[in-house]
């Protein structure tokens, strides 16, 4: 399958096309609590599995820590 390019908090990384959400969080072992944001707009996490990445576009991925005192 052909590859295509995006951006992940400032750093061009490779995925496959027709990649979800779900599958780059799984590539990139990212588990947990996380924020997704596509092009300056959420993702919800109920619709991570449905949300097909496009070439070029521009995500930051948050990853949610719990803590305090």
């Amino acid at each position: 399958m052909a590859e295509m390019q995006i951006t992940i908090n400032g750093q061009a990384k490779q995925l496959e096309q027709g990649s979800s959400v779900r599958d780059l969080l799984e590539k990139f072992n990212l588990s947990g609590p996380v924020a997704v944001e596509i092009n300056q707009q959420i993702c919800p996490k109920k619709m991570h599995s449905q949300t097909i990445l496009k070439n070029a576009d521009v995500l930051e991925i948050v990853t949610i820590v719990g803590g305090g005192s």
